[in-house]
């Protein structure tokens, strides 16, 4: 059974709970008299009950891999075959070491857009190296 997406009601209605906003887009149980939500009719998003849990098995997996929380270079070395790295809360020049070293091995992050980031780092260190020359010259 594919997994449900459990969204407050009204959601899309309110500008501050929008698509743009997704860690404001969290459950809370429909708590009005007449909510079409809280009685359950039909047409209306599902809300949370016994029985939408999933599966031991794929508890805590993340694309049917164990997560492995990754703060440097070292720990990304434990990372197995059956695996995913999850980068923690680095600053911006120890990621961008960790994602090279995880392009290298082949190894997959899932919490950050690999080609994105280092293609950002990238124009960054040009945009540097041509500020310095510019410098040389005055």
């Amino acid at each position: 059974m594919p997994r449900l997406k459990f969204l407050r009601r009204n959601w899309s209605k309110a500008s501050r709970l929008g698509k743009g906003r997704k860690k404001k887009q969290v459950w809370r149980s429909a708590k009005g008299r007449h909510s079409k939500m809280r009685n359950k009719r039909k047409g209306y998003p599902a809300i949370v009950e016994i029985g939408f849990k999933r599966d031991k098995k794929g508890s805590g997996l993340i694309e049917d891999k164990k997560p492995i929380l990754v703060k440097n270079l070292r720990e990304l070395e434990k990372v197995k075959k059956g695996e995913i790295a999850l980068i923690g809360n680095i600053g911006n020049k120890k990621r961008i070491e960790i994602v090279k070293k995880a392009k290298e091995k082949g190894i997959p992050i899932c919490n950050l857009n690999v080609g994105k980031l280092l293609k950002k780092a990238e124009k960054k260190t040009v945009k540097k190296e041509t500020k310095t020359e510019d410098k040389k010259w005055i």
